[in-house]
């Protein structure tokens, strides 16, 4: 159970209402996951996040299923069950495949496998990679 209870809809104050009626539009659902329910408990943190998420989720250089794609990556490698859970169901409805997703852990796999090992040995960068060389 989350720490402080889930906001529900009807629950919610005027001003959180808002955020969730604005979810719900833009991802064209009828529906509040828990994670902005549990949040809610802060309507300032609720808008911040929601308006940066929206931003950064949006299309631009990066395509939307490789946006999920490396949300789901990166909450793997943070052992974030439930993010894992969200952004690979979004990564799906936008296109991810069965092989993409096993190749995908794949590759988180091996990063952070030899993310570790560069880190144990404190291996140093080599000239030809510095930025500006």
């Amino acid at each position: 159970m989350s720490t402080l209870g889930l906001i529900e809809y009807q629950d919610a104050s005027p001003e959180v209402r808002v955020i969730y009626d604005d979810i719900m539009t833009t991802r064209k659902t009828d529906w509040i996951n828990n994670f902005w329910k549990a949040i809610a408990h802060d309507p300032v943190a609720l808008k911040r996040t929601w308006e940066d998420i929206k931003q950064i989720m949006a299309p631009g250089a990066l395509d939307p299923l490789t946006k999920e794609m490396i949300y789901v990556a990166v909450s793997v490698t943070n052992q974030c069950h439930y993010c894992i859970a969200s952004h690979t169901a979004s990564a799906r409805k936008k296109g991810m495949t069965d092989e993409m997703f096993k190749e995908l852990m794949s590759v988180v796999g091996m990063a952070n496998e030899t993310n570790k090992v560069v880190t144990g040995y404190q291996v140093e960068i080599d000239e030809q990679f510095k930025i500006g060389r």
